[in-house]
């Protein structure tokens, strides 16, 4: 298969933990990384098989916590190939240090974890000023953030926005937003709400494309909701979320790609290609 798309959320996890021990975030591993783990190699070989170019690696906190180590060899091993997201401790008094260390090490964009698989409820430290000094690195560095989060967090998120205007921030998931009731998708209002804003993007998993497939969603309906309220094809970048998400990385494609398939050509290109190069520059 030719290589034409980019991916801006697998993760990678190594066999040896003697050179990368594992230190969950809040000590407890995710499901996936202790039944699926994948090395960068066998990303790669995925990589191949799909038709995905490059990939934005993003560092597994639910295996790793703030050691970013394996993303970076990765990166070190394969740029040609790859460029990494890291996550560091944003309230430790040396977090801007860090940051510029793991960038220096060759990784390109940031992540916060307040809500996901191991933390089912929205933390209340999105926006807690002990982080303003990681986040003010963030902005002088020109890097994304990724935040993974909750609507419940919208609150939090907007105060960072009206802080920060000029970091790009990357909200995973789509936020998580309520979709199978189907249209008028209530409950999705904290998210539009944000689609005026020119520095914020989405990140479509593979856990939202199957999302829109279940209840009342449709991929089509949804996504017209979304990109009517702002959200245009240039501010969406597609992500797999493997090997987290049950599927080979060619199926999560095939996937994805029928969910798309309403879209033009151009909006295509954009949400599997084009709006991750602009995000991440590394992968051009």
């Amino acid at each position: 298969m030719s290589h034409h798309f980019i991916d801006i959320h697998p993760h990678i996890i190594s066999s040896d933990q003697t050179l990368y021990p594992r230190n969950p975030l809040g000590g407890k591993p995710s499901v996936w990384s202790e039944n699926r783990p994948t090395s960068w190699a066998q990303l790669l070989s995925a990589m191949d098989e799909a038709g995905v170019e490059k990939s934005a690696i993003v560092q597994a906190s639910t295996c790793y916590g703030f050691d970013n180590s394996y993303v970076a060899d990765a990166v070190q091993a394969r740029p040609d190939r790859f460029t990494g997201v890291f996550s560091v401790d944003l309230f430790a008094k040396d977090a801007p240090e860090t940051i510029r260390y793991w960038v220096e090490r060759g990784l390109s964009g940031i992540r916060v974890f307040t809500a996901g698989s191991t933390m089912p409820t929205q933390a209340n430290t999105l926006d807690d000023p002990r982080t303003f000094h990681a986040w003010q690195a963030v902005e002088d560095l020109g890097i994304p953030f990724c935040v993974q989060m909750l609507p419940q967090g919208i609150g939090m998120l907007n105060t960072l926005l009206s802080k920060f205007p000029k970091v790009k921030i990357i909200i995973d998931h789509f936020m998580s937003v309520p979709i199978a009731g189907g249209p008028p998708y209530d409950g999705i209002e904290p998210l539009l709400s944000l689609g005026h804003l020119e520095n914020v993007f989405l990140k479509l998993s593979i856990i939202t494309v199957r999302e829109c497939k279940k209840g009342q969603a449709t991929p089509e309906s949804f996504l017209d909701r979304v990109m009517k309220a702002g959200f245009t094809s240039n501010k969406i970048a597609w992500g797999s979320n493997y090997p987290a998400s049950d599927g080979s990385l060619k199926e999560m494609i095939d996937e994805s790609l029928q969910a798309l398939s309403h879209l033009s050509k151009e909006d295509l290109d954009n949400i599997m290609r084009h709006t991750a190069i602009s995000l991440y520059p590394a992968l051009a």
